[in-house]
């Protein structure tokens, strides 16, 4: 689902794979009322990889609003760690994350995935995303562009980041029109080429 993990494969299996990437609901996530950007974002099960510790120490020290959305074992730890400017939303539906995302100033990734659906969602949106740099993130987040990226997994790293942000302008129309990119409908239609593709060289 990505050349991050393309290279894996070939990596420990010694082969190598085509990378078609999983698809994202782009036109779902589209179809929103804007909102004023009041607070950052971050989003997704609370588990401890996806390390929104990093996130909740970053806006501790630049006492800036976060809203962490999402359930999991990480739940009561990063809530006894969180000061007073980081709230949290609990499981939400897909339209209620639909609307955290609209009302974002950015959506802060600060973990290495395969891919990485949820910043593609918000892009969907039209919301640029403070990413760490690794993973499938790289192959979806324009630097300058789409958001920007962290170089080191570190609180004090991150907070610099998001001064940097502040100070940057971002065009949603540009991030919706990117994030089209990986939509169901490009999925199915490389899906399609696939298939048929091997069909044919078999037949």
């Amino acid at each position: 689902n990505s050349s991050f993990v393309k290279d894996r494969i070939r990596k420990y299996y010694g082969v190598g794979a085509q990378v078609i990437h999983p698809p994202v609901d782009t036109e779902f996530f589209a179809k929103v009322t804007h909102a004023p950007k009041e607070y950052f974002l971050v989003a997704g099960r609370l588990v401890a990889y996806k390390r929104f510790d990093l996130a909740i120490r970053a806006f501790n020290e630049l006492t800036l609003p976060l809203i962490v959305a999402g359930e999991g074992p990480e739940l009561e730890k990063l809530r006894n760690s969180a000061g007073a400017t980081v709230t949290f939303a609990g499981r939400v539906s897909d339209e209620e994350l639909r609307e955290l995302y609209a009302g974002a100033r950015a959506l802060v990734f600060p973990q290495e995935e395969d891919f990485g659906i949820t910043a593609v969602e918000a892009m969907a949106v039209g919301c640029p995303v403070i990413s760490y740099r690794g993973g499938g993130a790289l192959e979806h987040v324009i630097e300058g562009e789409t958001g920007i990226f962290f170089d080191h997994e570190r609180p004090g790293t991150l907070a610099k980041t998001i001064e940097k942000f502040l100070k940057m302008k971002f065009d949603p129309n540009a991030i919706r029109a990117h994030a089209k990119q990986f939509s169901k409908e490009v999925f199915k239609k490389k899906m399609q080429n696939t298939i048929q593709s091997v069909l044919s060289s078999r037949a």
